[in-house]
């Protein structure tokens, strides 16, 4: 099944929308998120990047959360 890739992220049961940016290069997908620093992932599809960058969102925000940061 695809997923949406404008659909929004859930965390913690709050809803999150983040811009994604995703590149194509030599080595497949390069997939990252400007709003959140570090948040990145890759994949050999563009649907696997997609697939892989929202894990990277959901892992980001727990991580912020967790460390008692704020969440843009």
């Amino acid at each position: 099944m695809k997923k949406n890739p404008s659909e929004a992220v859930s965390a913690r049961s709050r809803v999150y929308r983040f811009s994604v940016v995703i590149e194509k290069d030599r080595d497949g997908y390069f997939a990252f998120t400007p709003e959140l620093q570090g948040c990145y992932s890759q994949g050999d599809t563009c649907e696997q990047a997609i697939e892989n960058i929202r894990d990277a969102i959901v892992l980001h925000i727990e991580d912020r959360l967790d460390s008692g940061e704020k969440v843009p």
